[in-house]
């Protein structure tokens, strides 16, 4: 069989240079983004940075939304990429790996707080998400990885008898139909089990992140591998 030459060529001077230019608008903008936080994003700002001009910029990100849908993707990979290293090299291998993934994810956001709130704060002015698109997709990537530490070992009748109080059939008909990006088929029960679980975990994370555990000190690190341990107990106990 003869193979297609355009899918095996490397890619042209002309391509390696235009992602070359694009990766640093990218860290341009995410320097800008660090310094004066997401709300004041702006290609003008972004290409004063770099010595260009805005017509210029356009030909790699032709709106704002273009580059912040591009900021957005890369900070949720970057923080998949975080939790997934620090569960591919735990510092305490005899934490449960479950808490291992949130402290990952607890250390991505104290260390990034301007991108965290890029993805969690308070959303940017008329911007909207492409929808199904790269965000989205980065998105589940980070639901997977929960949810494989949370449910692993467990069968699907197991999580199909998870104790998640009673669920409405509304509720319930709406949790069959949604997507799944995890391995297998995930009940309802395990659905709002996980989704309860989801809140707690990142709730805890913005509190701090945004400082509203400060008054906490240095036992916040303490505080939250507390409660990730009763949480990770919970969900082993509404499941068996």
């Amino acid at each position: 069989m003869a193979v297609d030459a355009r899918t095996t060529a490397p890619p042209s001077l002309r391509e390696r240079r235009r992602a070359a230019a694009t990766q640093e608008i990218v860290d341009a903008a995410e320097r800008h983004l660090t310094e004066h936080g997401p709300a004041a994003l702006s290609l003008r700002a972004v290409a004063r940075s770099l010595g260009m001009t805005v017509q210029a910029l356009y030909h790699y990100f032709p709106s704002r939304d273009a580059l912040v849908t591009a900021l957005v993707t890369k900070a949720y990979d970057d923080l998949a990429d975080a939790v997934q290293a620090a569960v591919d090299a735990p510092d305490d291998p005899d934490l449960p790996r479950l808490v291992v993934a949130a402290e990952g994810y607890r250390r991505w956001g104290i260390a990034n707080p301007e991108r965290f709130q890029l993805l969690y704060g308070t959303p940017l002015r008329d911007y909207a998400a492409p929808t199904d698109g790269p965000t989205t997709q980065a998105t589940r990537r980070m639901s997977a990885i929960f949810e494989r530490e949370m449910f692993e070992g467990f069968t699907t009748e197991q999580l199909a008898a998870t104790d998640s109080c009673a669920l409405s059939p509304e509720l319930r008909s709406y949790f069959e139909q949604l997507p799944h990006y995890g391995q297998g088929h995930l009940p309802a029960a395990a659905t709002a089990l996980l989704m309860s679980a989801w809140g707690h975990l990142h709730g805890l994370v913005a509190l701090e992140v945004f400082g509203h555990t400060d008054f906490l000190g240095g036992h916040q690190a303490e505080l939250f591998r507390m409660a990730m341990r009763n949480l990770l107990a919970d969900i082993h106990r509404r499941i068996t």
